[in-house]
């Protein structure tokens, strides 16, 4: 590289600063931790662009997916978890269940 494409490679870079990668991760957990929007983010896990730009490229990579795969590795044996996410819904009229509409009992 000339030296002069290097001296002006060295000022954008001086612009726009590397973020620490732990540090951006720490701000991607804490956002999806806590359910924020990222501008919602703390100032201290750098600019939320930043935090976004770092979890979309790592997401289309699938970084996010290689690091569950490694850490879910040690864990023993694989298992089959299920989980029971059923409920009831109440009929809109239950809630008015047990009392006198018109003067007739419900």
């Amino acid at each position: 590289m000339a030296s002069h494409a290097f001296t002006a490679r060295q000022g954008i870079a001086e612009q726009c600063p590397e973020r620490d990668d732990r540090r951006v991760l720490s701000g991607i957990i804490f956002v999806n931790r806590n359910g924020l929007r990222w501008r919602d983010a703390p100032a201290a896990y750098g600019p939320h662009k930043t935090l976004y730009n770092r979890w979309k490229r790592w997401s289309d990579k699938g970084i996010f997916a290689e690091m569950m795969i490694g850490l879910a590795a040690g864990h023993g044996e694989d298992k089959t978890v299920m989980i029971d996410a059923t409920y009831l819904k109440a009929h809109r009229t239950a809630t008015s269940m047990g009392f006198k509409k018109g003067g007739v009992d419900v």
